[in-house]
C-alpha cells in the first residue's frame, strides 16, 4: 500500500503543476482586442478633407469621403475589394499635420468657413487613390 500513496501523491503534483502551468500561461497570453463599430445616419463632413490615420476628429477612423460610398455602401474596405477599375478616391493633405499643417483642426461635425476661402465644391484633391493601391499625384487627374 505504500506504493500506491506514494504513486498517488506524485498523480497529483503532476496534474497540480499542470493545472498551475495552465493558468499561468493564460495569464500571461495577451489578451486580443476586437472591436466592430457599425454606424447609421448621415455621412460626416470634414471641411477640409479626410485623412488616412487617427487622429483627424472630424469623421470615425477609416472614413475617407463620400466619393468611397456607392449607394450608401462602403467600397473602399482592404485587400478584398475589386470593384471598378475606374474607381478612384481623392486625397488631400493640404490640411495633413504629417504633411506640415499646423493650423486649426476641424472637430466632427465642423463646417468649413467662407471667408478661409475654402469651397467643398472646389475639392479635387492632392492626390488619387484606386481600390488596388495605385496613386497618382497632381492637383486633379480626371478634369474635375
Amino acid at each position: 500500500m505504500g506504493s500506491e500513496v506514494i504513486a498517488m501523491n506524485k498523480l497529483n503534483i503532476a496534474a497540480m503543476t499542470a493545472v498551475a502551468a495552465v493558468c499561468l500561461a493564460a495569464a500571461a497570453a495577451p489578451q486580443a482586442q476586437a472591436q466592430l463599430s457599425i454606424q447609421i445616419g448621415p455621412a460626416p463632413v470634414c471641411p477640409y478633407g479626410y485623412y488616412a490615420y487617427a487622429p483627424y476628429n472630424c469623421a470615425p477612423y477609416g472614413y475617407y469621403g463620400p466619393e468611397w460610398f456607392s449607394g450608401g455602401v462602403f467600397v473602399g474596405a482592404g485587400p478584398w475589394f475589386h470593384g471598378s477599375r475606374d474607381f478612384h478616391g481623392h486625397v488631400d493633405d493640404h490640411f495633413d499635420p504629417h504633411h506640415g499643417y499646423h493650423g486649426h483642426l476641424p472637430q466632427r461635425g465642423e463646417h468649413a468657413d467662407s471667408h478661409r476661402g475654402f469651397s467643398p465644391q472646389n475639392f479635387h484633391g492632392k492626390s488619387d487613390r484606386d481600390a488596388h493601391g495605385n496613386q497618382w499625384h497632381g492637383k486633379d487627374n480626371h478634369g474635375h
